[in-house]
């Protein structure tokens, strides 16, 4: 017995100096659904109408860029776990706006398009009777490519609010135009704004618009680089990639900047399993954040799953951010803390705390269903 005392205390002993990432595992396939299902009820009970306003310091339509985040990620569960009662919020939802987009058809922001996405997806669903769901959506685009103007997304948040709504539309029409379009819209925002890009292709990081280019730098030094804007961008690239034929040229472009980001990304992961809201500067408001951080576990899972990103290099940082992320920012009636509030820099939204509720709650929802989705998928 004493022997059997020794050897446990010694395994101890050796555990307790091993990498922290090597002891962790992801929870079961069952306990990620069920935190899914807490943080979505959360909101759904908090917010029955899904065409309420949202009243803020202003009064925004339910249907912006923050509220279409959270049905992206409605829309992911909803694919692991079928309930009605997701759908019928979705339509809801779709219905009380009149299946449109705050500014009309004849917008051309990326965030007013948003909504397109989950537009879109729940026209698949039921295709047969609900034409309507996607005409203004459609009418949007179609304005834009009548011209020949590319240089809407001078912000990076846009790339993802709207180049995943025109690969539906390619991959739904079978239009290689839209395609093309989206591309040349994705590469003037890579090589063009700002002074020479908002891509840094050095560092494969995202620079958040032309105010952040150099010479601004963070106190440290170091290029500014915000975590949920780069998040937009890896989520972007595969959210796009998920419609696009892998016989398009574009295909090869999107996989390899979505490999370069996740190696460059990877490197900045705090121990604590987050990522800073400023990547290269750690004590500029560094701290836990959900919004970024979840985001980056999208990705990575994704491309672990898809075979795109070495699972031994990526899995133990994917693995201990999915556990930071569940144990340290779900509260017990499913709100999610450590989000930060909107903005375009590390600054905005400051103090990011477990306690404090952000000005908008749905984005970072979204985010976190995203990304606990892949989670699931993988298991």
């Amino acid at each position: 017995m004493k022997m059997h005392l020794f050897a446990a205390a010694a395994l101890l002993s050796i555990s307790s100096y091993l990498p922290v990432q090597a002891q962790q595992a992801l929870p079961p396939k069952k306990e990620t659904l069920k935190t899914l299902t807490l943080v979505n009820r959360y909101f759904m009970e908090k917010w029955p109408d899904a065409g309420k306003d949202i009243v803020l310091k202003k009064t925004w339509p339910s249907h912006i860029w923050t509220r279409a985040v959270y049905y992206e990620g409605l829309m992911a569960l909803h694919q692991i776990d079928p309930q009605q009662s997701y759908y019928d919020y979705a339509v809801q939802w779709g219905d009380k706006h009149n299946w449109g987009l705050r500014g009309g058809i004849t917008t051309r922001n990326a965030d007013n398009q948003a909504c397109g996405q989950t537009y879109i997806d729940l026209y698949l669903l039921d295709k047969k009777q609900h034409e309507n769901r996607i005409h203004d959506i459609k009418a949007s685009i179609d304005t834009m490519m009548h011209t020949d103007v590319i240089d809407d997304w001078d912000w990076i948040d846009a790339i993802q609010m709207a180049m995943p709504v025109m690969a539906r539309l390619g991959k739904l029409y079978n239009d290689t135009a839209y395609y093309h379009r989206m591309y040349e819209m994705y590469a003037y925002t890579k090589y063009k704004h700002g002074t020479e890009g908002l891509y840094n292709p050095n560092e494969h990081l995202w620079w958040r618009d032309k105010d952040f280019v150099p010479p601004y730098k963070e106190p440290n030094g170091g290029n500014c680089y915000w975590s949920r804007g780069n998040g937009w961008v890896l989520a972007a690239l595969l959210r796009t990639m998920e419609q696009l034929p892998q016989s398009s040229p574009y295909y090869k472009i999107f996989l390899q900047d979505f490999k370069d980001m996740s190696a460059a990304i990877l490197k900045l992961q705090r121990p604590d399993g987050f990522w800073n809201a400023s990547l290269h500067d750690p004590t500029n408001f560094g701290g836990k954040e959900l919004t970024g951080t979840s985001l980056f576990v999208y990705g990575m899972a994704w491309g672990v799953r898809k075979g795109y990103l070495d699972k031994k290099t990526y899995q133990p940082a994917i693995t201990k951010a999915w556990n930071a992320l569940t144990k340290e920012c779900v509260h017990d009636n499913g709100m999610l803390g450590y989000v930060q509030s909107t903005g375009k820099q590390p600054s905005d939204g400051q103090p990011v705390t477990y306690d404090k509720i952000p000005d908008f709650e749905d984005y970072g929802l979204g985010c976190f269903l995203l990304a606990g989705t892949e989670i699931y998928k993988s298991r």
